[in-house]
């Protein structure tokens, strides 16, 4: 594509060069550059992409997007722009023929349920007869292949990359988890999402986001912002009605609003709720008539995860018949109130709760399951919100018997110094003789194992379905659920 194509979609303060040369890829990092790329320098938040820009030009790039002033060879063109973040998300929309447009994008926000909700919609489009993407926190997907994947929402360059090959493989429906994150570092800039999902809004990323309002507006954006939508906001919206910031949401949006609730009015209603062991039951009312839902999964969250899918897809016109058949059918999303089973005599429980109401919500339905002693083991990650580590001690002690305080990903923090900020807050609902510290994160789960008998619950909270450990900057293999079902065994031969 000729460099003028490319940069029609960015707002130019300046340039030099030829407009007409041939662009023949794009890139942000460096080390990433061929002969005839286009290099956009990103100030990121440990390097700074101007810096690298010689280097760029070096490996062979024909011309340079930067939005501060670099000395670059006279043969090098350049364009100076207002933000290179937003810049490089038009960019590669554009480069790579604006792909969204092309598919039906459903973008799903909220700081928890973003998982199970798009594995659920995806799971009911794809039954509808529409070949499916997924792009989420535990892999991307292109029908049935599974493709790896680094951030929740991928940068804009390889999103675009990836919706490009999504189309060419005959995807006609991607459905998106879109985090915050995303959104403020302009990520999901030049797509054209049809529509927008909202499942709940509670404290997460206060080390991102300055605030609490800062982060309700990055969430906002993606309901009606003309910047962060190609097609200039979204032609429908659905929201939690009974989250507190439903309105919010409502008032944001670009597009026709379908709701979904428990205790508010809402177009999808659970009502007549049960919730068991093996499954939680409820019947959705509304807009759509009356359906009665059997479901595998367990967990008044997962009452909300499946009422959000069930509006989404109902909005789409797919029939109910369909939708109450795939959601009765699935049996779980890894990582999300994963049980661990090797015919113990108590219940073990994985889940990726990370946050002071994902944790909250899991420890609920455990309690509610629970026919002795709720254990928990959980840490909290480092380098993240401090705030919530405290709130999160605070909740684990409260709703548990014995709580089980461990490392998470400490990453470069120390893990002792985390692990005491968590303790603060278990101090406040629990004395010593009801929890313990256990670094190790292998040994603490064996800990709790160890100690659980007939009827009890057992939680390992905040990894789900992370199969590493993060330590200073590396990875280490490690998986909760190879742990319990390893812990599991060695009770057997004891």
């Amino acid at each position: 594509m000729y460099l003028r194509e490319v940069l029609e979609a960015v707002k130019v303060r300046a340039a030099a060069g030829d407009p007409a040369m041939l662009i023949k890829g794009i890139a942000y990092d460096s080390r990433q550059v061929e002969p005839g790329f286009l290099f956009v320098a990103i100030e990121g938040f440990k390097t700074d992409g101007h810096e690298y820009i010689n280097e760029a030009i070096k490996r062979g790039a024909a011309a340079v997007v930067m939005q501060r002033e670099v000395s670059v060879p006279a043969d090098t063109a350049w364009v100076l722009t207002d933000n290179t973040r937003q810049a490089l998300a038009f960019i590669s929309a554009r480069f790579y023929g604006s792909p969204s447009e092309k598919m039906n994008m459903i973008g799903i926000t909220g700081t928890n349920g973003k998982t199970t909700t798009s594995n659920l919609v995806a799971a009911v489009l794809s039954a509808f007869g529409l070949k499916c993407g997924l792009i989420g926190t535990i892999h991307n997907r292109i029908g049935d292949r599974i493709l790896p994947v680094k951030h929740t929402t991928p940068e804009s360059l390889d999103l675009q990359r990836l919706l490009a090959g999504m189309l060419t493989e005959g995807v006609n429906a991607c459905v998106m988890e879109v985090s915050s994150h995303a959104l403020a570092l302009h990520r999901v800039d030049g797509c054209a999402f049809d529509a927008a999902v909202f499942t709940n809004f509670t404290q997460d990323h206060l080390d991102f986001h300055e605030n609490m309002e800062d982060y309700l507006a990055a969430k906002l954006q993606l309901f009606g912002s003309p910047e962060a939508s190609a097609n200039k906001g979204v032609r429908y919206a659905v929201v939690n009605a009974d989250d507190n910031h439903a309105a919010d949401f409502i008032k944001a949006s670009s597009g026709r609003v379908y709701t979904y609730g428990v205790n508010s009015p809402a177009d999808a209603r659970a009502e007549n709720i049960e919730v068991k062991a093996g499954g939680v039951s409820f019947t959705v009312g509304g807009r759509w008539g009356r359906c009665p839902l059997n479901l595998k999964i367990t967990g008044m969250f997962n009452v909300y995860n499946a009422l959000a899918a069930f509006t989404t897809t109902a909005a789409m016109g797919v029939p109910v018949e369909v939708i109450k058949n795939v959601l009765e059918d699935i049996k779980g999303v890894p990582g999300r109130f994963e049980l661990v089973d090797a015919g113990q005599d108590f219940t073990v429980i994985v889940d990726y709760a990370h946050t002071p109401d994902g944790l909250e919500n899991i420890l609920k339905t455990a309690r509610q399951l629970t026919g002795a002693r709720l254990i928990t083991i959980f840490g909290c990650g480092g380098d993240r919100d401090r705030k919530k580590r405290p709130l999160m001690g605070g909740i684990a002690a409260g709703y548990s018997d014995y709580t089980v305080i461990t490392s998470d990903n400490p990453r470069t923090e120390d893990p002792l110094k985390i692990i005491n900020e968590v303790e603060d807050g278990v101090k406040q609902e629990a004395g010593k003789d009801r929890y313990a510290v256990v670094p190790d994160r292998r040994k603490a789960i064996r800990a709790a194992v160890g100690m659980a008998g007939p009827g009890d619950v057992v939680v390992i909270a905040g990894k789900g379905h992370e199969d590493y450990q993060i330590i200073g900057t590396e990875k280490f293999p490690f998986d909760d659920r190879l742990e319990a079902a390893a812990a599991l065994e060695e009770l057997k031969l004891k």
